[in-house]
């Protein structure tokens, strides 16, 4: 995974920011992986190495998304000592589009039409075997975990259960990363919405 915080993403997407100085034990992705970056889409990482703080130049700064070099090196700073010396891996990358990224996922209030419309879909596809309500439950639960293994939780075969997966994940339900699932803000706001109403037939 890239994780940033929300003040790179315009810059990200929109080609400003072409690299970034991680303070890594070892290299956390490769020269051409592709990496989901929740919210902006994909990232596309051009170039790895490892480098010593005193190499990084004004330039990098900009290219970064820093105003200068030693704000740069100030928010390097912030996750321990830093000086010249100090090593940190240096990342070139480019946004690679949105890959599957599902705006309505970002939704976080929903209408109570928008409850009934995704409910009714998604009992037409518990039909014959009901398995939405599960599925959501065990990404709720074991968020970012390998879907083999979450398969295998459930006792399904991993294929068929991606298979399930994006179909949740067109309804904006979920939202997939480089390892496993998690549920979307408009997949909350839908679980929220129902809690009501499985308190109230418990009754």
């Amino acid at each position: 995974m890239l994780l940033f915080k929300k003040p790179f993403f315009a810059g990200l997407e929109s080609g400003a920011i072409t690299l970034t100085f991680r303070r890594w034990q070892k290299p956390h992705v490769r020269p051409g992986g592709r990496y989901r970056c929740h919210p902006i889409g994909v990232l596309e990482v051009d170039a790895v190495a490892k480098v010593r703080v005193s190499t990084i130049g004004e330039e990098d700064a900009t290219r970064a998304g820093f105003p200068s070099r030693a704000a740069l090196v100030a928010y390097l700073g912030e996750l321990g000592p830093i000086d010249a010396a100090t090593e940190v891996y240096r990342v070139e990358l480019h946004h690679g589009g949105d890959g599957d990224r599902v705006e309505l996922a970002l939704a976080t209030e929903l209408s109570p039409d928008d409850v009934a419309a995704i409910e009714k879909k998604l009992a037409a596809m518990d039909r014959g075997a009901p398995w939405t309500e599960q599925t959501l439950a065990m990404i709720d639960r074991h968020p970012r975990v390998a879907a083999s293994r979450l398969a295998a939780r459930l006792g399904r075969e991993t294929q068929p259960f991606k298979v399930d997966v994006r179909k949740l994940k067109k309804l904006g339900l979920t939202q997939s990363f480089e390892v496993g699932y998690e549920i979307s803000p408009r997949g909350r706001a839908f679980l929220a919405a129902r809690k009501p109403k499985r308190a109230s037939r418990r009754r």
